[in-house]
């Protein structure tokens, strides 16, 4: 029997889509606030990260489904320069996002894709019979589609947090040169 890993993100982004999350955050000081928006924005790169390397298998897998139905002569190696060039994906669903952030742990994430196909080596991939390619496929769809659904909820986090900061601003309980001074110390 094998173990599905734990969903994309963990405890931490468990954490930040807690319902009471914002709520607790509302009534925090606005150093906590900060502190909070910045660790969102980190599970965000985290996740979206995760994403990328998830979506590259997922393609390089479905497009091998693809050259063997079509009994496409060319290898797969000569296919990944179409492959990498995302020909065929429609446009991204991010938020356009400016990030300043890098992924915390690399290693990790990876480790952690190549944990929804346990026993799937992307170097051996004509190895795989059909069956387990489409398995494969049909494996990391299924976890792209959670993982994007928890990273919309950790924007949405992200967002709320900006709100509450922008609110205070905008209602005087906040001073942009007490902000300046704690940044620039």
């Amino acid at each position: 029997m094998t173990t599905q890993p734990l969903p994309a993100g963990g405890a931490a982004v468990d954490a930040l889509l807690d319902p009471g999350f914002l709520e607790n955050a509302v009534g925090s000081s606005m150093a906590e606030v900060r502190r909070l928006r910045r660790q969102a924005e980190q599970e965000e790169v985290n996740l979206s990260y995760t994403r990328r390397l998830l979506q590259g298998r997922l393609d390089i897998l479905r497009r091998e489904v693809q050259r063997r139905a079509e009994h496409d002569g060319r290898s797969l190696v000569d296919l990944l320069p179409e492959i990498l060039a995302e020909k065929g994906r429609g446009p991204a669903h991010g938020l356009g996002r400016h990030q300043t952030v890098q992924p915390a742990a690399p290693e990790e994430y990876e480790s952690w894709v190549n944990a929804l196909t346990p026993g799937v080596d992307l170097l051996a991939i004509s190895d795989l019979s059909d069956a387990d390619l489409e398995r494969s496929a049909r494996a990391l769809a299924a976890a792209e589609g959670q993982l994007s659904e928890r990273r919309r909820g950790v924007q949405q986090v992200m967002d709320g947090l900006a709100g509450e900061l922008a609110r205070r601003y905008r209602n005087g309980e906040a001073d942009v040169a007490a902000l300046l001074a704690d940044e620039g110390r």
